[in-house]
């Protein structure tokens, strides 16, 4: 469910019992009827003059609400330096102070975990309600905020909020600023703390001698291509990835060749891993274990904490990350996206700010252990997480900003990515609010440090380097354990993805990409070096860009141009199964096509064909040829037969390296805008490129079953080929029942999926 674009209503500086209700004098009088009969004409006639003009006054603002909303994104004009104080008067704990908080929000009665919370000595837990918290909700030990006593406490960001959503955690967050935070765990009710307390792996002191002096490890800054990291790599668990990593990134399962070192002191963000139920996607927690089956994994405790350099970022989340005061300006978490988008966007955006200031990010070993209470995770509140994390990444590493106060840059980059459709400019006005709040609780900005990111890189000398080899802990995949065969299995995947990693796959996809396109990119996405997608109709949010079936190799030259250090470029229809493991023993210099299978490639007589469409494709074909250049008509003549004739591929694999480049986008240029079928160019072009002599036969033991779709797909699916076809994908059960299939030739699949 995507969070919703409620109103709130700004409350009055009265204690109102229910301030998030306004008073609607229609309803009173309905309600009231008989009793307003009785009641003076005068007295009547008053309320009805004052129904009237309330009534008119809401038309009137509604009408200019829906006008304001039509005007582009605006950058909000806020003077920081005017903020007025805003102490707490109104709550309970008004006078009540202390430096180490635990936030959580509450949508149910405590569970024990969030009991053992309480007893943890040295923090005041803080319970942030929302509308589906009970009315009754209290916990000894812990200070409770519902809805009404939220309301009362008149934050700006109120105004943003919605009612059923964990992201009202941001009242919490200012509250315990308010009341002299210092540090504050983020944290979940029903996470348990191990051995129940936080500054047992956590570095809570900062400025001591011993923290600042400490050596802490780093992943290497080397790679400038390198920007987002899966941590739980390091921690021994090498086939799991966490909520918020690309997942074009998922396949990366090798650990660091070496690390550097860091000087403690500025950690301000620190996230922890959980056992149990680590914070895993939608896309893993479905596929990677029965459905009757919990969750309880265990990363290694003995693994040393490892900071992440500027320009490298890492997932963040919300149930177990711990902010100390320089950082507290990202703890807000975004309102117009998608709730399980919310924290992970927050980390991203906190951590590109956090460079700023000098601070970095540090992960630790387990910190909490949660238990998998076996609920579907919601795969469509992360579409848009999964859409759009990859891009948001690399935007944020190249975003710079000349403004020279943190709050001035942090409105830059919010409004940027308003701009860029990361969020919209609700996160914009709502960054604006949380900003002023923050001053106003007393927070003071942190002071701007040098941008570490646009120094040039050193390279590391051998005494600069830290070796430090994960353990492999034992992982369970699709009730599968693993055995002694994985490294094998892992050394295949490197030859693939080092002789892949520079090949461009374009795929067509005909049926719903909504379904389909982060599978298909999550399944080839680990072997290329970019998977682009097209289809008949475009779709921003997933990234498929729109190119007819039947015209699409006129799309082909604007994708060589975009990639243009590309090696080669692969192209596949969705209903033929690519057999990645067996293209090893293709030539990557020479052209790849399906010529020796019969069902794909069909050479049709016009001597005595009354085909109408015939006819026309091979007038048009024959104009084409006639204005090649030399080269390209004379190897397109020898290439044919004498006859008559009209050569139809189905076009459903073929590869063009980088050198055959230039002739495609040639033969397009000649095609212009002659209504040439797809299936009718593409034989002509590689026909006029290259003889067919010369073209690599890998393609050529495909499975091509014309009687498919009468077919069990299991009886004629084989993994000794390089491709299958056809074949139909419309669902995530459509894809677990193919990598089942494909597991034969990458076993590594029953990870990743």
């Amino acid at each position: 469910m995507l969070v919703q674009d409620r109103k709130i209503i700004k409350p009055s500086k009265t204690q109102s019992t229910k301030p998030q209700e306004h008073f609607n004098f229609s309803t009173w009088v309905s309600s009231n009827f008989p009793k307003i009969i009785v009641i003076s004409l005068l007295i009547v006639t008053v309320a009805v003059v004052f129904f009237v003009r309330n009534d008119t006054v809401s038309i009137l603002y509604s009408g200019k609400s829906r006008s304001k909303s039509l005007k582009p994104t605006q950058f909000p004009k806020i003077s920081f330096s005017s903020i007025q104080p805003n102490s707490d008067k109104s709550s309970p704990f008004a006078t009540f102070r202390s430096e180490r908080w635990i936030v959580v929000s509450v949508s149910n009665y405590p569970f024990d975990s969030l009991r053992s919370l309480v007893k943890i000595k040295g923090w005041q837990v803080l319970a942030v309600g929302n509308s589906r918290t009970p009315a009754n909700w209290e916990l000894k030990g812990a200070i409770f905020l519902s809805l009404e006593q939220q309301a009362k406490l008149e934050f700006r960001i109120l105004e943003y909020l919605p009612y059923d959503s964990y992201v009202r955690k941001s009242v919490g967050y200012l509250f315990a600023i308010q009341h002299g935070a210092k540090i504050i765990f983020d944290a979940d009710d029903r996470g348990e703390v191990i051995d129940w307390e936080v500054g047992k792996r956590f570095d809570l002191d900062l400025f001591g001698v011993d923290a600042m002096q400490e050596r802490i490890l780093q992943y290497n800054r080397e790679n400038p291509n390198r920007t987002v990291v899966n941590p739980y790599i390091h921690f021994g668990q090498r086939s799991v990835w966490p909520r918020g990593l690309p997942l074009e990134n998922v396949g990366e399962i090798v650990h660091e060749e070496y690390y550097n070192e860091v000087f403690g002191g500025m950690q301000f963000i620190q996230q922890g891993i959980s056992n149990g139920l680590p914070d895993v996607d939608s896309v893993f927690y479905l596929t990677r274990k029965l459905g009757s089956e919990a969750f309880d994994m265990s990363f290694d405790e003995h693994a040393m904490k490892v900071a992440l350099p500027q320009g490298v970022m890492v997932p963040l989340n919300s149930f177990n990350t711990l902010f100390h005061s320089n950082a507290f300006w990202g703890l807000m978490l975004p309102v117009s996206v998608s709730s399980m988008a919310s924290d992970v966007l927050r980390g991203y955006w906190a951590q590109r700010l956090l460079w700023e200031v000098g601070g970095f990010v540090v992960v630790y070993p387990p910190t909490i252990y949660r238990k998998d209470e076996i609920e579907a995770y919601p795969f469509s509140e992360e579409k848009d997480l999964h859409v759009n994390v990859g891009r948001l990444i690399k935007y944020l590493v190249s975003w710079r900003s000349g403004k020279h106060r943190l709050f001035e840059k942090i409105m830059e980059l919010s409004y940027s990515m308003a701009k860029e459709g990361f969020w919209t400019e609700k996160d914009v006005k709502f960054t604006g609010a949380w900003l002023q709040d923050l001053l106003a609780v007393g927070y003071q900005q942190p002071r701007l440090m040098a941008l570490e990111l646009d120094r040039p890189r050193a390279s590391s000398g051998d005494a600069d380097r830290k070796e430090f080899i994960p353990r492999k802990l034992p992982s369970v995949h699709l009730a599968v354990e693993e055995s002694g065969a994985v490294n094998y299995e892992i050394g295949n995947l490197i030859r693939w993805r080092k002789s892949f990693s520079n090949v461009v796959l374009i795929l067509f996809v005909s049926g719903p990409v909504e379904r389909t396109a982060l599978e298909w990119r999550l399944l080839y996405g680990r072997i290329f070096k970019t998977v682009v997608i097209l289809s008949a109709k475009s779709d921003v949010d997933l990234a498929v860009e729109e190119a007819q079936p039947d015209q699409v190799y006129k799309y082909l030259p604007k994708i060589f141009e975009r990639f243009s250090s590309a090696e080669g470029f692969l192209f596949l229809q969705d209903n033929t199964i690519l057999n990645y493991w067996n293209l090893m023993q293709g030539d990557k210099t020479k052209l790849w096509i399906t010529d020796k299978v019969p069902q794909s490639w069909t050479t049709i007589s016009l001597i005595g064909n009354n085909s109408v469409w015939f006819s026309k494709q091979a007038k048009m074909v024959k104009k084409v040829v006639n204005t090649m250049p030399v080269h390209l008509q004379v190897g397109y003549k020898e290439s044919g037969t004498s006859e008559p004739s009209l050569t139809i591929c189905s076009s459903e694999v073929f590869y063009i390296p980088q050198s055959f480049v230039g002739d495609f986008v040639d033969l397009v240029g000649l095609v212009g805008n002659a209504k040439i079928h797809h299936k009718i160019a593409l034989p002509m072009f590689f026909m006029a490129m290259d003889s067919p002599l010369n073209f690599d036969s890998l393609l050529n033991t495909m499975i091509y079953n014309t009687q498919a779709l009468s077919s069990n797909p299991l009886d004629y699916y084989s993994a000794k080929v390089a491709a299958v076809h056809p074949w139909s994908i419309s669902s995530e059960p459509d894809f677990i029942k193919l990598i089942r299939l494909m597991a034969a030739g990458d076993p590594l699949l029953m990870e990743l999926f």
